[in-house]
């Protein structure tokens, strides 16, 4: 055989990240790979530059002919990698550099590798294995540089490296490698086997670990990557792609650092350290607290505001802190009769901040009695506003003459509505002087003749001064340039010389000491033919000779006795009881009747009479804000022909309805289109010539009553709740007026304006009773769904509803409004309720509930309806309370009182004696909103919080006077139930 040196190089350092799983160099025993035949390839130790022992195999038998020499190494574990390559470091001997050699002298070799689960037995040497391994051919391998001769004179022999590549390998955990000489003179120096793979990185504040290149070395391996500690995804997924080289690319999606850390070199995420703040996540830097504001921990994402600093609502987290404004300044009143102009100037000090605006409060004082104020009628005029106005300057009128006025001029800003303390306020007291009467609001036609006719009307709604007398104008409608005048000092006139069957347009105005005020509207009245006056005239010269025949008196005896029979007939019978309108005799001159609709042989024909047909192109649906037995409720807009665009709610009829479900529907219009008064909910119209029919009413923006107390809990001064239920009293003054019976009347059915005006609605009860689903009701025995909890006790066992049972529910109406909402009876079944009010248990009153309002509920609740007071009555003697309001403040009931005689009375207050903890106790008192509050200020347990003040409860952010009072009251009581169950006491 013919010997090689052995030679030795090192490896240079691949620029990816490789894996080895094999490599010869690194041997220090023999390596026992398998060679074929046995004077084939030789095993030779040599060392290498540093002297280390290294294991070569070489093979020269290039005299002899047909050589097939073969090399298989050791099982070699692929490592889960698809793809391997292998650096072979060698020697070629140049065959012409060889004497005497045969002309089969080789300077290749074949590279091949075998896929297996387990190693080839080194026993198998036959010729057969060798020809039909399953081996897989790599390549045939060609020196670069071969020698020719060995130089033993220290000249450096050439040596070839060349790597190559196979895959993919999948159909085992390993492989072998064989090398298939044929006739070379050669060497093989070192055999690294490895695979590639992309190093673990961190990109875009990403993490991807180590990954291995894919089977091809085209194959793009995609790995996901994970947001490093303290950054959140921007973009996702967050990839990186691996190329068969060992490469990163193609990334897609990043991390960036969360709100409260900023990046350091690109792959930290440092938390912002005390006085600074981040509050957005993404690649920017911590920055310094804006001032009046400072952090105290590390990674803050706000500064909070130093005491006395506030953000707005739709400040930044950058923004600087701001404070409230100071009071304005040298307010300057000019008083015009009944208007006054009010201007002042800005406060010193606006808080640091540019969203200044101005609130006016206006009040309504006795001139006997400064003190004595109450807040201003509805009717009062404010221009441009009276909330958030920009200018200093102002001017209020439709004030009352000679009457002493409270104007608190409020300065607020974006921050106001943070601070626990009141705005602040300047006020000014002026007075206002005499004025005219305001105008007459409507004319009522009490009688006609074919050559006269009767009017009358109401006083003005501000008569400023004692009305001395009207003036009436009319004039035919069909000569304008014609009017008459006369004058009259009552409120009625008759109108003589008339001309028959003319109509007449009317007009009045009254005067006092400062004149004359504005004439009423324009009103059209009629007089008789003389065909209709000559048959009117004879019908009651026929009744008078049939008297005349008869007598007088027994006349007179026998109609008295059939109408008191037929009266009393009207009130037994069914119909009767629909009809809801009362007798000729009970009627006053110039009085509207209500009529039942379904007293028509049409229905249709009601609805056509009492409600106004709208063009459907006038209506425009906006938003749903509810639903109802019938349909969709929406918000929308209704913009008249010539008249300025109004909101309005617009109920609408479900597809599919049946003939008797429209009819249903539309008579709720039909009832409510006889209604004109500023308490009753207006109708505006109905579309019913096409789909979807609806029915149009104001908008009222609070919403239900009881719903809208419950937000706003303690918010409002008694005095401004009893303005509330005097707007509920006077709207059901003028149904009982009407003879109609609501029958429903329940907070849930008393809608509230942005004014705060309280109009009765909900008209559904006035003719079926259908239950109501937000309220659980009680079928009488006679049939009905009945609300009970509002219901007076003859409506629920006999069905007698009249105005009577109708101020029974105004007095639970009475008790929701004083205790904001809250449900009346509490949790009780309908049943204890009935059995309750039979043993002549009533309501407790609510907590701050002036004595005098629930002597109004008992006496509404008394059982015997003709005891009860009439709604003229409540009216009146709410307005005795409004215009006395120290009569709200004597006796209040600051307390549920003492030990309970009966189980209704036990669930007038929470058992707080049964309540363990401070989050028990603030849901008892329907207070959680003040959990986190009171628990950060250190009131963390009941022994704590039986101790708190008025001054702790202002500290820890309860600002509101009725949950003040709530709160301090609640915890007097804890007091007392605790004595109760003291050892000494139960003794």
């Amino acid at each position: 055989m013919f010997f090689l040196p052995t030679l030795f190089l090192s490896l240079s350092v691949s620029f990816c990240l490789t894996e080895t799983v094999m490599d010869t160099r690194t041997a220090t025993a023999e390596l026992g790979w398998i060679s074929f035949p046995a004077n084939g390839w030789e095993e030779v130790s040599g060392y290498d530059e540093n002297l280390n022992t290294i294991r070569t195999y070489q093979v020269c038998n290039v005299f002899e002919p047909s050589q097939n020499n073969w090399l298989l190494t050791t099982y070699i574990d692929r490592r889960a990698a698809q793809r391997i390559y292998v650096e072979i470091r060698f020697t070629v001997r140049d065959c012409a550099s060889i004497p005497s050699v045969l002309g089969s002298c080789k300077e290749t070799f074949n590279l091949y590798y075998l896929e297996t689960d387990r190693t080839v037995s080194d026993g198998i040497k036959g010729v057969e294995y060798w020809a039909n391994a399953p081996f897989l051919k790599v390549d045939t391998i060609a020196a670069d540089e071969s020698f020719s001769q060995v130089d033993f004179g220290g000249r450096l022999m050439k040596v070839n490296t060349e790597v190559r590549s196979f895959g993919p390998l999948s159909k085992g955990r390993g492989f072998h490698l064989a090398f298939q000489d044929l006739g070379a003179c050669m060497s093989l120096l070192a055999v690294r086997v490895f695979y590639k793979k992309c190093p673990s990185i961190v990109q875009n504040f990403a993490f991807f670990p180590e990954t291995l290149t894919g089977a091809e070395s085209t194959s793009l391996v995609i790995a996901r990557g994970s947001c490093i500690p303290n950054a959140e995804e921007v973009d996702v997924p967050i990839k990186l792609y691996c190329n068969g080289d060992g490469e990163w690319m193609v990334p897609i999606g990043s991390c960036s650092c969360k709100a409260g850390y900023e990046p350091d070199n690109g792959n930290v995420c440092r938390a912002c350290p005390q006085g600074t703040f981040k509050s957005f996540q993404g690649p920017g830097l911590c920055q310094q607290c804006p001032p009046n504001s400072r952090s105290t921990i590390e990674a803050a994402t706000l500064c909070g505001c130093r005491n006395g600093y506030y953000r707005g609502d739709m400040d930044k987290p950058e923004d600087l802190c701001t404070s409230v404004p100071s009071a304005p300044r040298n307010v300057v009143s000019v008083v015009n009769q009944t208007s006054v102009m009010l201007e002042w100037h800005s406060p010193r000090d606006t808080g640091h901040r540019d969203d200044l605006s101005y609130n006016l409060l206006c009040r309504r004082c006795h001139s006997n009695e400064r003190r004595a104020c109450q807040p201003c009628d509805d009717s009062v005029v404010f221009v441009p506003g009276k909330q958030a106005l920009k200018e200093t300057r102002v001017e209020i009128s439709k004030l009352r003459a000679h009457t002493s006025y409270t104007f608190d001029i409020q300065a607020v800003n974006g921050v106001s509505n943070k601070s626990p303390y009141p705005a602040q306020q300047l006020s000014i007291n002026i007075t206002t002087n005499q004025a005219a009467p305001s105008a007459v609001p409507i004319m009522h036609q009490v009688s006609s003749t074919s050559r006269s006719f009767s009017l009358s009307w109401p006083p003005p709604e501000q008569p400023n001064g004692i009305i001395l007398d009207y003036e009436i104008r009319y004039y035919d409608k069909s000569s304008v340039l014609n009017s008459s005048m006369v004058l009259s000092e009552t409120p009625n006139v008759v109108l003589e010389g008339l001309r028959p069957g003319t109509g007449y347009v009317v007009q009045v105005r009254a005067r006092t000491v400062a004149g004359y005020g504005a004439y009423s509207k324009d009103m059209l009245f009629q007089t008789l033919t003389d065909d209709e006056y000559k048959s009117e005239l004879g019908q009651q010269l026929s009744l008078i000779a049939g008297s005349l025949v008869g007598g007088v008196c027994i006349v007179s005896l026998v109609a008295i006795a059939i109408i008191c029979t037929r009266r009393r007939q009207l009130k037994e019978s069914v119909y009767g009881d629909k009809l809801q309108h009362l007798s000729e005799g009970h009627s006053s001159p110039g009085v509207k009747i209500y009529i039942d609709p379904f007293t028509y042989e049409d229905p249709n024909e009601a609805v056509r009479e009492f409600a106004k047909e709208i063009d459907p192109s006038c209506v425009k649906i906006e938003e749903v804000i509810g639903s109802g037995e019938f349909g969709e409720v929406y918000k929308g807009r209704l913009k008249p022909v010539g008249k300025k665009e109004i909101p309005v709610a617009i109920k609408t009829l479900k597809v599919g309805y049946s003939e008797r479900q429209r009819r249903d529907f539309l008579s709720e219009a039909s009832i409510m289109g006889q209604f004109d008064q500023p308490n009753i909910i207006r109708l505006e119209g109905v579309v019913t010539k096409s789909r979807p029919t609806m029915i149009i009413t104001e908008f009222m923006e609070n919403g239900a009553l009881d719903s809208f107390l419950r937000q706003n809990d303690g918010q409002f001064p008694v005095i401004q709740l009893v303005g509330m239920l005097r707007g509920i009293a006077s709207g059901m003054r003028y149904l009982a007026e009407m003879s109609y019976v609501h029958r429903d009347l329940a907070a849930r059915n008393i809608l509230v304006n942005s004014n705060l005006v309280c109009k009765v609605s909900d008209f559904g009860l006035s003719r079926y009773l259908e239950e109501d689903t937000s309220d659980p009701t009680y079928t009488s025995s006679l049939g009905g769904k009945i609300p009970v909890r509002w219901t007076a006790p003859e409506a629920i066992a006999y069905r007698k509803f009249t105005s009577a049972s109708d101020v029974w529910s105004y007095g639970i109406v009475t008790w929701e409004v004083m205790s904001y909402g809250e449900r009346p009876y509490w949790d009780m079944s309908n049943q204890d309720v009935i059995n309750a009010i039979e043993q002549d248990f009533r309501l407790p009153a609510p907590m701050d509930c002036p004595v005098v309002l629930h002597q109004l509920m008992l006496d509404c609740w008394q059982k015997d309806r003709n005891a009860r007071p009439k709604f003229p009555d409540i009216v009146s003697m709410l307005d005795k309370m409004i215009r006395n309001p120290a009569s709200l403040k004597a006796g209040t009931n600051n307390m549920v009182p003492g030990p309970p005689h009966h189980p209704l009375l036990d669930r007038g207050a929470p058992d707080l004696s049964r309540v363990s903890s401070v989050e028990d106790w603030l849901a008892a008192l329907k207070m959680t909103q003040y959990r986190d509050s009171f628990l950060g200020s250190g009131f963390t347990s009941l022994p704590l919080v039986t101790q708190i003040t008025a001054e702790d409860l202002q500290r820890i952010g309860v600002s509101l006077a009725g949950h003040q009072k709530k709160i301090l009251t609640s915890v007097q009581l804890m007091r007392h139930q605790a004595d109760d169950q003291s050892p000494t006491e139960s003794v």
